[in-house]
């Protein structure tokens, strides 16, 4: 897993921290330091996950602190300026980092102290806990950006303040230091629920991710799927999804998703005549549903199992059709693309074999099922992560080694094949520390927003209002959401917006009878839109900046691709979709009713919105399609069986125009 949210750019060393060889000295003490810092903690991170478990508050200020220290080492105070020699401001980074070490040292060194003196705080207790905050803002603006942080600040000013606030927030107002030691020293603010499940779940996941990518995993999923989908029209559009679709499967991020796959299928799509901005788009809008996508979604699906109290198998259950779903449209928009343009597939001959791309590459395979049997044998999610991690490194160990005795590569030597798995494992270990800070630095963000809400009752103020605002319509309150998502999105990573959605809109929903599963999936897939939806939209910009066409052209024909995004949380409000809701189950006639009528509807859809489908469609068959959408979308079954009825005529009507038109091009003689 890479970062769930906004992957950081993987860089060396060198980029990090030099400029024409200013002060090596430095840059390669820098350097190494990082360097041990970040294997320290995925070392550290394993170590809790399968052998030892800490005390939660421990255990999340040991992640937090090195986590802090990572961002100030690595990140400058202003964007573009380069770490290469020695200044105030490197001085300055150095003693953040100092203090962040020194924080954290706090609480653990004192544990016992602070747990008998809950409430009735020391001054030094003050200090520390307001130094602490100020170092997690800091951190999120290096790392975030300044509107999550301005967020922060605005929670923390709303419990100053409010006595002074309008009549439908008011509250009776908090001093900075109640504020600061409830942030810092309790696990009811930075160290509460999002940064306890960045620490164990997610980490783990990131570090398997990193280790699969660093070992080749990465490049096997791509070629598996150009050989699965590479000779059919659009081929490597159709690949692009595949392999975003088993990329997502493993990492969860979609930014990281169009990165890691984008620089491959990308400049194919473009080479078998794709629009550079609608490769790019068809790259942001697959790589969107890998947070969608089971065995591992994003951070948030972590958050949801623990936020509804709900183990994680069953999250991934009840996740997994909906995830179809949305690959299933984006692949009929990529279908009815290259359909349209005449796009071909790639000769055969081009493609990789897929045996031999499975010989290869088996062993990426094992891990992954490994996962899964553990996951369904009903470990923890922190213990499943662990095992895949642990797994990975003994198998690629394992199948290197082999083929090293196999064909002594370049007469290489034991200690020489020792050196290079060692720099190899190092290598992912530092990866999977540097992917983590995103995500971590966001939940502990999201944790300074979550504290303010509980400390202040924001949260049943808001839900209020959201129940106000919609009359209590459920249609209205969802679209609310997923406009507050839209804004959210904006500023914040996917899993902050997640967080923020589910603390504040989340109740909402559920006073209005919506299933406390099903209410924070509807919000969980409403926080992925900001990745493809105009104006802010993080991985369509990546893939227009790979494709090098127009990003707000990228953005939109994204937008359009990805309008599973949209619909499917609608229905999951209505029709037990997820197999959730009073006497339903998985496996029910009525669930497998609506699974059936919504992926239908959602060709359709499609259909009218591409206003082809066999072939290009007329202005009748066009009304026909979206009348068809809105029938099997509904949630009456006459309905459904009115719009099935449609969608048949629909199909029937391009059916026999097609079938003219090739008779009558076959009867024309040249």
């Amino acid at each position: 897993m890479t970062d769930l949210d906004i992957p950081e750019k993987q860089v060396t060393p060198d980029e990090t921290f030099t400029s024409a060889g200013q002060n090596p000295t430095l840059v390669t003490f820098t350097a190494r330091v990082v360097m041990a810092i970040a294997v320290g903690l995925s070392l550290y991170q394993l170590y809790t996950a399968g052998v030892v478990a800490l005390t939660a508050l421990v255990q999340r200020s040991i992640h937090l602190g090195a986590i802090l220290t990572l961002v100030f080492l690595t990140r400058s105070v202003f964007a573009g300026m380069k770490k290469n020699k020695l200044s105030v401001w490197v001085v300055l980074d150095w003693m953040l980092a100092g203090l962040s070490i020194y924080c954290t040292y706090y609480i653990c060194g004192n544990l016992s102290e602070i747990f008998d003196r809950q409430g009735d705080w020391l001054f030094q207790d003050r200090v520390v806990s307001i130094v602490g905050v100020l170092l997690v803002l800091e951190a999120c603006r290096r790392v975030i950006g300044v509107f999550m942080t301005g967020i922060c600040a605005l929670s923390i000013v709303y419990a100053m303040f409010g006595p002074y606030m309008p009549e439908l927030i008011i509250h009776k107002g908090y001093s900075i230091e109640r504020i600061a030691t409830t942030l810092w020293l309790t696990t009811e603010g930075i160290f509460g629920l999002p940064i306890g499940v960045a620490a164990t779940f997610v980490f783990v996941f990131v570090l398997f991710g990193a280790i699969l990518e660093t070992t080749g995993g990465g490049a096997f999923f791509i070629d598996m799927a150009y050989a699965l989908t590479g000779r059919f029209s659009g081929g490597p559009a159709k690949a692009s999804v595949v392999a975003s679709g088993f990329m997502g499967s493993v990492s969860g991020s979609a930014v990281g998703n169009v990165a890691a796959t984008g620089s491959f299928t990308i400049p194919m799509m473009k080479k078998v005549g794709y629009r550079p901005h609608m490769a790019g788009a068809i790259e942001a809008a697959a790589s969107t549903g890998g947070q969608l996508m089971p065995p591992i979604m994003g951070a948030g699906a972590f958050l949801m199992a623990e936020f509804t109290n709900t183990s994680y198998l069953t999250i991934i259950k009840v996740a997994l059709v909906p995830a179809v779903m949305y690959y299933l449209t984006v692949l009929v928009f990529v279908h009815y693309e290259a359909k349209k343009f005449g796009l071909k597939g790639q000769p055969k001959e081009t493609l990789p074999k897929i045996t031999k791309v499975i010989k290869n590459g088996l062993h990426f395979i094992i891990p992954v099922v490994i996962l899964i049997y553990v996951l369904v044998s009903n470990y923890s999610p922190m213990m499943a992560g662990f095992i895949a991690v642990v797994s990975t490194l003994g198998i690629s160990i394992l199948v290197n080694f082999i083929r090293w005795v196999i064909t002594r590569e370049n007469r290489m030597r034991l200690s020489g094949f020792a050196a290079k798995e060692g720099g190899l494992l190092v290598k992912a270990l530092e990866n999977g520390a540097r992917n983590a800070v995103m995500v971590s630095v966001a939940c502990a963000a999201a944790g300074i927003i979550v504290g303010m809400v509980s400390l202040t009752g924001m949260g049943l103020k808001f839900s209020s209002l959201v129940m106000e605002l919609s009359f209590g319509i459920k249609t209205l309150a969802i679209l609310l959401i997923a406009v507050a998502s839209l804004v959210l999105g904006m500023g914040l990573p996917v899993t902050a917006s997640y967080i923020v959605l589910a603390t504040l809109a989340g109740p909402a929903l559920m006073d209005m009878g919506v299933p406390v599963l099903v209410a924070h999936m509807i919000v969980f897939w409403y926080s992925q839109d900001s990745n493809v939806t105009p104006p802010v939209s993080l991985a369509s910009f990546a893939g227009a900046a790979i494709a090098k066409a127009s990003p707000m052209r990228t953005a939109f024909a994204s937008w359009k691709l990805a309008k599973g995004l949209y619909i499917i949380p609608l229905v999951m409000a209505y029709r037990p979709l997820l197999g959730m809701g009073d006497n339903y189950e998985l496996l029910h006639w009525e669930v497998i009713l609506t699974m059936i009528t919504t992926t239908l509807g959602l060709v359709a859809f499609a259909s009218a919105l591409e206003r082809f489908c066999i072939r290009a469609a007329t202005g009748l068959e066009t009304g026909l399609f979206w009348l068809a959408a809105a029938g099997l979308l509904w949630t009456s079954y006459w309905t459904e069986a009115a719009g099935f009825i449609l969608l048949l005529i629909a199909l029937a009507l391009q059916k026999w125009s097609f079938g003219r038109q090739k008779a009558g091009s076959s009867s024309v003689i040249p």
